[in-house]
């Protein structure tokens, strides 16, 4: 009796408020909104970061990176359905703070009734394949104009497996880092700083392109480059957006900060362009933008716009003083600066997330009990083992594959260009510098 009228209330709430749910039940409005996001997250990517990274490299070599990004998107893609979300996501039992288990190894359970909270686990699994295939794509933009291409593909997907996995799994799987409370909305830790720190480990091992840092290397098609810029501003909305997993007002906030921070990271980064340099440039807009977004993510659910504001106009002005620190005083030839914008980015963003979470100052509000210093602590422990991580690692990987097959192209290569020494291919006709 009491089952019968028990189905009757969840018939009368269902057709009342069609957007209720319960545990372990299909929302269809959360699974829409993150199937949007998942096309977003992958647009980031392809094209929109392909396209970003093709136009700042000279034209001899604008193929090559569009290639390495396609082909880092299949590989990722392939590697994730083998074992690495299993790795990440699933239960690992006595090893879960460390790693996940191998229940899901080539997804033999999947259905398409399968569930991960209220979102299909296809679209769930989707939505993360997606972050795992941008975070190796972003490290090109250090080791552009001069890697092997075979090498290249190894590093990718070695670094997946070694690096971006037990991070991940650490912090958004349910590992130690979790436990810890870390607070890491859409990737600033698991994403930026680890993509940055390799790229810098890349550029350091790979050593400078021929002519760095004397020769002129400028952006071969500033179009391109806006172009690519503009996708990934929009694609960022799934990025941010998308990682609450939900279509409510925690997405929508997300989305907001996003785009305050975005804002406020390019017209700050220009401003101060214009009053060192006398104008404005197009590349330092975007720069600022690409900035502003990469420090906003680990903020992006958990502070408000006037958090969101401040991080960007930090976001501007630290981004832009560490690339000039790393390209002008340190003369390390992070070709694209990754390391200044992404790894810096997500460094200060990860921090300041600690502080303006808090309810007091406009955020989402911590956890019962912690406070800003203490949530701080656990922000810049992560931030350390990440950088320690991903760069002992991806020091390893890189050594290894110098020591074997080998990790640049010869100078005479280099010279003529990686679009017709690696794939006998020119992006252009009439092909110049």
């Amino acid at each position: 009796m009491f089952d019968h009228q028990k189905n009757k209330l969840l018939l009368v709430g269902l057709l009342l408020f069609p957007g209720l749910t319960f545990a372990d039940e299909l929302n269809q409005a959360n699974t829409a909104w993150v199937l949007t996001a998942t096309a977003l997250v992958l647009f980031m990517t392809l094209p929109g970061l392909s396209l970003f990274y093709a136009g700042l490299v000279r034209s001899k070599n604008v193929l090559s990176v569009l290639m390495q990004c396609f082909a880092i998107t299949c590989l990722v893609s392939i590697l994730w359905l083998a074992g690495v979300y299993s790795f990440i996501f699933a239960d690992g039992g006595a090893m879960q703070p460390f790693l996940g288990g191998a229940s899901k190894l080539f997804m033999p359970d999947l259905r398409k009734e399968s569930l991960s909270g209220t979102l299909p686990e296809s679209v769930f699994f989707m939505f993360q394949m997606t972050f795992a295939i941008i975070t190796p794509a972003l490290i090109v933009g250090a080791f552009a104009e001069r890697m092997k291409f075979s090498a290249m593909l190894w590093f990718s997907g070695l670094w997946l497996i070694l690096v971006y996995m037990p991070i991940c799994h650490w912090i958004w799987g349910g590992g130690w880092l979790a436990k810890l409370g870390v607070m890491d909305f859409a990737g600033g830790i698991v994403i930026h700083i680890n993509a940055g720190v390799a790229a810098l480990v890349s550029a350091l091992v790979l050593g400078k392109r021929k002519g760095f840092p004397n020769t002129a290397m400028p952006p071969h098609n500033m179009t391109m480059v806006v172009t690519g810029a503009g996708m990934l501003w929009v694609g960022w909305f799934g990025f941010n957006g998308g990682s609450a997993l939900t279509s409510d007002g925690a997405a929508g906030m997300a989305i907001l900060v996003t785009h305050i921070g975005a804002s406020a990271g390019s017209l700050t980064w220009m401003c101060i362009e214009w009053r060192r340099f006398g104008k404005p440039s197009v590349l330092g807009i975007v720069t600022g933008m690409v900035a502003g977004l990469g420090t906003i993510t680990p903020a992006s659910g958990f502070v408000g716009p006037a958090g969101a504001l401040f991080i960007g106009i930090t976001a501007g002005v630290v981004c832009f003083y560490a690339t000039q620190f790393v390209k002008r005083t340190l003369k390390i030839d992070d070709s694209l600066d990754v390391f200044p914008v992404h790894g810096v980015g997500g460094i200060v963003g990860s921090l300041l997330t600690g502080v303006f979470a808090a309810s007091s100052l406009g955020g989402m509000g911590l956890p019962e009990g912690v406070t800003i210093l203490s949530q701080l602590s656990v922000q810049a422990l992560a931030v350390l083992v990440t950088i320690l991580w991903s760069a002992g690692f991806s020091w390893i990987i890189l050594k290894t594959l110098q020591k074997t097959i080998g990790i640049r192209v010869n100078p005479d290569d280099e010279m003529q260009g990686l679009d017709i020494t690696l794939h006998e291919e020119t992006g252009y006709h009439q092909l110049g510098n």
